[in-house]
């Protein structure tokens, strides 16, 4: 597909029922994600992070830095690529803007961008301005020849600030303002989803593996949820396999954790059929 139709593409999949939207952390999940039947990907900046051993703070990876992976991310599939792209990159209105400009120059079909200052004393932004930011995201994408989703974020309970009012005030400023998706991670249960969902007229994404023990698509999509993301569940996942193997070589001296690796086979079929196509 050209840009314009994995931008639409993208976007049809908001349009009803709930879809899956993992998170590869490099090229070669990327491709392994896409062989699997996926319909599109986004980028994770804390997966990314972890791959590259730098931190998770807001700010530790850079504008270009995390442009030009997911540059990678959408050179290797076929399939729609939204970024995680943290606050935007800056502080102003306008640093929103000219990020999310530059995420459709390179290709990308969607976005995220959070509330979050990176500022440990004062973590969020305030949230008029917060509401201000999306504002001029969504003057950006207005300004673009094909379909881009942006995604609004509240991080209230990233940030131990257990605040639902807060929380859904902040999503139904970004809804006004035109967010195309509405998106708090860290909901702590069903209940405060649906209400949520029952409350904005927008699709709602939420993520999987931050809390939510044994919920299920089936209960999410009852909840009124359109998306589901994996945030960097599955490159934690793969890193704490690695971790827990490694420990137990080193304690026990046993090489059995490795009976569960995929085979050079599986893994080579799955980054060929994944590919982007000539």
């Amino acid at each position: 597909m050209d840009l314009a139709s994995r931008a639409q593409a993208f976007a049809d999949l908001h349009a009803s029922g709930i879809f899956v939207l993992p998170n590869p952390w490099d090229v070669g999940s990327a491709k392994m994600l896409s062989a699997l039947g996926y319909k599109a990907l986004a980028t994770t900046s804390a997966g990314y992070a972890f791959s590259k051993g730098i931190g998770l703070t807001v700010g530790d990876i850079s504008r270009d830095e995390a442009l030009a992976h997911a540059a990678e991310i959408v050179q290797a599939t076929d399939l729609p690529v939204s970024a995680d792209l943290e606050n935007g990159y800056g502080h102003a209105p306008e640093d929103v803007a000219k990020t999310i400009k530059m995420a459709a120059e390179i290709g990308l079909v969607g976005c995220t961008i959070e509330d979050a200052t990176g500022d440990k004393d004062n973590p969020l932004y305030d949230r008029s301005h917060a509401i201000e930011r999306i504002a001029a995201g969504v003057e950006a994408v207005n300004s673009l020849n094909q379909p881009f989703m942006l995604t609004a974020r509240a991080e209230n309970y990233l940030f131990g600030r257990d605040d639902f009012d807060d929380t859904l005030a902040r999503l139904q400023g970004y809804e006004e303002v035109g967010a195309d998706v509405l998106y708090a991670p860290g909901l702590p249960d069903l209940a405060s989803i649906a209400a949520v969902c029952s409350s904005v007229g927008k699709p709602v994404n939420i993520v999987a593996g931050i809390g939510l023990p044994g919920v299920t698509l089936d209960e999410l999509e009852k909840a009124g949820v359109r998306r589901v993301s994996a945030g960097s569940a599955l490159a934690r996942v793969a890193y704490g396999m690695m971790v827990e193997a490694a420990t137990t070589i080193q304690e026990t001296g046993s090489f059995d954790p490795f009976h569960s690796a995929a085979s050079f086979g599986r893994l080579a079929k799955l980054i060929s059929l994944g590919g982007a196509k000539e």
